[in-house]
């Protein structure tokens, strides 16, 4: 398995993102995650996308964050959004969520990224039992889908990047 650096327009990116909004539009009966995202949201140093590729070279999972600060939807300064976590399904149960969220946390952290917040669902308790079991606590709603009733958000301080002395 090995988690490489993309673009959120990568072929790859793009295949597994209609992935997920499908799996949206199942859970949720609607359109899929009506949140705009440019691939300009995920250029370092600002933003970041990965995606893992099993032993065949296949994308199996993927997630982004994107950097906030504070706005009129409910960010602070320092914020990085974790965007897109998906797993497909022949590869749930293995830890690559985790393993993915781990390498987005102290990506954001290096880019000096004091905060990872996100947005999840009520019909996502799979998503809500990772962040749960990783650290992340319910935080005040922000961003596009806040008033929706279904709508969970959450967010983990993040350590500060450790540089060696010289």
């Amino acid at each position: 398995m090995s988690i490489r650096r993309v673009s959120f327009d990568h072929p790859d990116a793009v295949k597994l993102n209609d992935e997920v909004q499908a799996e949206y539009h199942e859970r949720y009966g609607d359109g899929g995650d009506a949140t705009v995202l440019e691939p300009t949201d995920f250029h370092p140093p600002r933003g970041v996308y990965f995606i893992a590729y099993d032993e065949r070279e296949r994308p199996v999972a993927t997630g982004g964050w994107r950097s906030q600060d504070e706005n009129d939807e409910g960010n602070q300064d320092g914020d990085a959004e974790l965007k897109r976590m998906f797993v497909i399904r022949e590869m749930r149960g293995r830890g690559l969520a985790r393993r993915i969220l781990t390498a987005l946390e102290e990506d954001a952290a290096a880019a000096g990224r004091r905060r990872m917040v996100l947005e999840t669902g009520t019909e996502q308790p799979e998503a809500i039992a990772l962040y749960t079991t990783s650290g992340y606590e319910p935080c005040t709603k922000f961003g596009y889908y806040r008033f929706h009733e279904s709508s969970r958000c959450y967010a983990k301080p993040l350590a500060p990047a450790v540089t060696p002395n010289s």
